[in-house]
């Protein structure tokens, strides 16, 4: 297959994958975040690019939205920190570097965002298991089938495709980064 043939067919991919995004998932989804201003945290969990998308999210709706002081979220993505990421999968197991930061930390109606294009992470899901156990509120960002994720989720904005398309779906993930940012920002210009 030829560059230019390829990148057109990718390009046709996303764009249904796009089409398909249920918007009153969105919706939830900011609603959920917004019922956390003033009282309660925001974790992001992911691995690899997802650990990449949840680092951005945090930088846009963290530092970005509060700079702008448009809204203040309390948003922390728990991929950030290599020193502890590592000291813990080094000690204790890789299973375990997103459960012991959130153990004895994360509180009831906190909000767990966990990213996982399988959905099935074995770091991903024992965080996710621990946050329920602690009624915090789990919004799962998935992709191929969903996994255990989709199901362990109170929300779940899904990306429904084959098994290995990491690029549309992480693509399809950073663009819900996008919307719920670029939500804010154009709230924010048509209240001027």
């Amino acid at each position: 297959m030829q560059i230019k043939e390829f990148t057109i067919n990718y390009i046709k991919k996303l764009t249904q994958i796009l089409n398909q995004i249920d918007v009153e998932v969105i919706e939830q989804i900011i609603h959920t975040l917004e019922e956390t201003i003033n009282k309660n945290k925001i974790f992001i969990i992911g691995n690899g690019g997802s650990a990449a998308t949840a680092s951005h999210m945090a930088n846009d709706l963290g530092v970005g939205l509060k700079r702008r002081e448009i809204i203040s979220f309390n948003i922390d993505s728990l991929t950030d920190n290599t020193p502890a990421i590592t000291a813990i999968a080094n000690d204790i197991g890789y299973e375990n570097i997103f459960y012991s930061q959130l153990k004895n930390v994360i509180k009831k109606n906190d909000v767990l965002i966990a990213i996982s294009c399988s959905g099935n992470s074995e770091n991903i899901i024992k965080a996710v298991k621990y946050a329920k156990e602690q009624n915090a509120k789990i919004i799962g960002v998935t992709g191929f089938d969903g996994g255990e994720l989709k199901k362990l989720s109170d929300i779940n904005f899904h990306i429904d495709t084959q098994k290995a398309q990491y690029g549309i779906v992480e693509d399809a993930h950073m663009i819900l980064d996008h919307i719920i940012y670029s939500y804010y920002i154009n709230k924010d210009l048509n209240e001027q």
